[in-house]
Order: C-alpha cells, then sequence, then structure tokens
C-alpha cells in the first residue's frame, strides 16, 4: 500500500506540474505584461517628472535673462515671447509682463493681461485673485467707481485671498464719495478681525484715526 501510495503522489505531483506550466505557458504573458507595466509606469513618471522640472528650469531661466533688462519695455517684449506649458508657470510669466508694463507706463495693457489671469479657470484661485485686486487697483483712476466697487465686493467676500485687502480698498472707495461713516465701519471691522496681517493693522488704525474715529471702538467691536 505504501508503494501504491507513493506512486499515486509521484503522478499527483507530475500531474499538477504539467498543469502549472500549461497555464504558464497559457497565462504567462498576462505576468510578464503586467511587470513591463510596471516598469514602463515607474519609467515614464520619471521621464515626465525629469521633463517638467526641465521645462520649468528653462522657463525660470528665460524670466531670469528677461528681467535682466534695465528697460522696462525691453523686460515687457522679452516675457511676452516666454511660453509655459503650465498654467501655474505662464501665470508667473504673466504676472512678470504686466510689472514690466506699468514700469513702461502701459497701464492698461498691464490690467487686460491681469483680467487674463483672473479668468483663466485652469489657475488655482489664489492666482485669480491676485491678479483681479491688481488689476483693479491699477485701474483706480480710470474705472467708473460703480465697477470697482462691484470688483473690489466680489473679491471682499468672506474667506476670500484678498478679502481684508478688498474691504481696506472698498473703505477708501467709501471716503472717495464722502461716506465717511461707511469707511469706519469698514475699517473697524478689518481691525477686529482675526487673521489680519500687522502692517494692514498698522494701516487701518491710521485710517481710522484720520478720520476722526476711535480705535478704542474697534476695539469693543472685536
Amino acid at each position: 500500500m505504501s508503494d501504491t501510495d507513493s506512486f499515486i503522489d509521484e503522478v499527483t505531483e507530475e500531474v499538477r506540474r504539467d498543469r502549472l506550466f500549461l497555464m504558464l505557458k497559457r497565462y504567462g504573458w498576462i505576468g510578464a505584461a503586467a511587470v513591463l507595466l510596471i516598469v514602463g509606469g515607474a519609467s515614464w513618471r520619471e521621464y515626465s517628472n525629469a521633463k517638467a522640472v526641465g521645462a520649468a528650469q528653462d522657463v525660470g531661466d528665460k524670466i531670469s535673462a528677461a528681467l535682466a533688462s534695465d528697460a522696462p519695455e525691453t523686460r515687457a517684449a522679452a516675457l511676452a515671447e516666454i511660453s509655459a506649458d503650465q498654467a501655474g508657470a505662464q501665470a508667473v510669466v504673466d504676472f512678470a509682463q504686466a510689472a514690466a508694463l506699468v514700469d513702461a507706463g502701459e497701464v492698461e495693457q498691464a490690467a487686460a493681461l491681469l483680467d487674463g489671469i483672473a479668468q483663466n479657470g485652469d489657475l488655482a484661485q489664489v492666482y485669480r485673485d491676485i491678479a483681479a485686486f491688481k488689476s483693479v487697483t491699477l485701474q483706480a483712476e480710470t474705472l467708473a467707481p460703480e465697477e470697482r466697487r462691484l470688483r473690489l465686493e466680489t473679491l471682499a467676500a468672506a474667506g476670500g485671498t484678498m478679502q481684508f485687502l478688498a474691504s481696506e480698498q472698498l473703505a477708501l472707495l467709501d471716503i472717495e464719495e464722502g461716506e465717511t461713516e461707511a469707511a469706519l465701519a469698514r475699517l473697524r471691522d478689518i481691525a477686529a478681525s482675526a487673521g489680519v496681517s500687522r502692517d494692514l493693522q498698522e494701516r487701518v488704525s491710521q485710517v481710522i484715526v484720520a478720520l476722526g474715529g476711535s480705535l478704542d471702538e474697534a476695539a469693543q467691536e472685536g
């Protein structure tokens, strides 16, 4: 019986090996393909990352070269020639070009460029808010007060990136229109808000005092 059992075990083991061989022969390509996909995917990620880093360095080098000129017109023209694949990188280029245009006295062109950034849905909201704020402040002398107020109120919405700076500009607009009490109320709200920078608090405090208001009132409202 022991010899029979041993023979049966050997036959069973042989059958198992044959089946495993057939399975590997039939489906082994799946494992090989999986290995190739894993290795290929890792290689592609490395290539993509290296390509992205190289592209960012190239854009950075071009920006540095463009900003080397002392003439703002030359800087603006050189920056206009730079094109980046990533929306964020292109926004950096456009911000730099807008600054050069302002230095060159081309405020209208700079504002148009900033408006383009503000309307680009591919960008993070922080980029868009900063661009919108810069645009409206650049056009303080040319935009109608109603348009300025509308844009600033949008940026001054609670939780926005430019909430407090936009509120400060709205207070200045109130002052321009003779609405002193409205300006004071807005400035006191800013002064009493958490998360306001020290520089902004100091500016707001100075304006409150200049308007005849009291810092104690702002503290009490907070």
